[in-house]
């Protein structure tokens, strides 16, 4: 049984088996899994061939008119730049550079330079360095508050789209662990995530799922991150109780870290015990998974994004996990030294 969970990173074997025997009593509601590379498996590294912005409500301040612009740039990896801070330097899309805060009751990635050159909830926007043919990016930013979408990042991916992409001649790297590792915690959470098999196709495969005690209930799907899978799970919103968005929308307005001001039906899920309160979306069979498509794309990704010198490349398990489970457990495999090379034959 401990081959199953490979190396335990943190928490306890025990807890993990009992969360994992949870985990597969949940039917998989979608599997979009496929039987070949996905079409950002390439040679060479890739960046935007010109700058394009886009921008939105602030998502901790809907009053303001939050821009992103994303640029260029012969750097590798992605940078966020705050140009609202003279002389700040660019900070690097890296676990190195990452923490999670919990700010108005919402768990989000946090990057950090030098005080006070920071950007906070970015998930949203370097899940995207995982799920797209984007390499390396320059993101300009004027705040430490990114616009707040009514489709997920979907408005981001338009916007890098319509950008065309630029070929560099740096060979594009990809990374996989050098072994089965786990991490579990309190919250009955686990992440499992397996080495690429020698006989495996070049991808990243997801298993995930959530389980709630309101209308979103137990959720599960599988797939392959590709271009396609990518860009559906990218239009889920962020879930929220009834009584979270209650209390960002009263005593939320007296808390200034609290992002109740860029909340509304439209850019937010609201949820029920029995019933949601706006119209979900990503239906399939009559029953809702965007709240499993958020969490498997917009935060699980986002945390596989900091995993900074290259693509990662295998696959990963997740249950009842998020930001915080995420991020740490990405900081344990560098500690660990868990990461080695790909080969892949083109």
């Amino acid at each position: 049984m401990s081959n199953k969970f490979g190396k335990i990173l943190c928490g306890q074997m025990t807890l993990l088996k009992k969360s994992y025997d949870e985990f597969r009593r949940i039917p998989v509601d979608l599997d979009l899994c496929i039987d070949r590379n996905p079409d950002f498996i390439q040679k060479y590294q890739q960046t935007i061939e010109r700058s394009v912005e886009v921008a939105g409500p602030g998502t901790f301040n809907c009053k303001k008119n939050r821009r992103i612009r994303f640029e260029p740039t012969n750097k590798e990896g992605w940078w966020f730049k705050r140009e609202d801070l003279a002389g700040s330097l660019p900070v690097q899309v890296s676990c190195k550079n990452a923490r999670t805060t919990f700010d108005g009751g919402v768990r989000n990635i946090v990057l950090d330079g030098r005080e006070p050159n920071y950007v906070r909830l970015v998930e949203h926007i370097i899940a995207l360095r995982t799920g797209l043919d984007i390499d390396n990016l320059m993101i300009c930013i004027g705040s430490d508050d990114p616009p707040l979408f009514e489709s997920g990042s979907i408005g981001l991916i338009k916007a890098l789209d319509s950008a065309g992409r630029k070929k560099t001649t740096q060979p594009r790297k990809y990374y996989t662990v050098k072994e089965t590792v786990s991490g579990q915690w309190d919250n009955g959470s686990f992440i499992t995530i397996f080495p690429l098999g020698k006989r495996e196709i070049s991808a990243l495969n997801l298993d995930c799922a959530v389980c709630y005690n309101n209308v979103m209930g137990k959720q599960r799907i599988k797939y392959t991150v590709s271009l396609g899978n990518f860009k559906i799970g990218a239009q889920a919103r962020t879930d929220a109780s009834l009584k979270h968005a209650i209390l960002c929308k009263t005593i939320g307005k007296i808390l200034p870290s609290t992002r109740n001001l860029g909340y509304n039906r439209k850019n937010v899920l609201v949820a029920g015990h029995s019933r949601y309160y706006n119209e979900p979306k990503l239906m399939h069979n009559s029953k809702s998974l965007e709240s499993v498509w958020h969490r498997a794309t917009l935060d699980l990704l986002a945390a596989v994004a900091l995993i900074s010198e290259g693509r990662f490349l295998g696959n990963i398990v997740s249950y009842k996990a998020g930001h915080a489970q995420d991020v740490e457990l990405i900081k344990l495999l560098y500690k660990n030294d868990m990461f080695e090379k790909v080969k892949i034959s083109f």
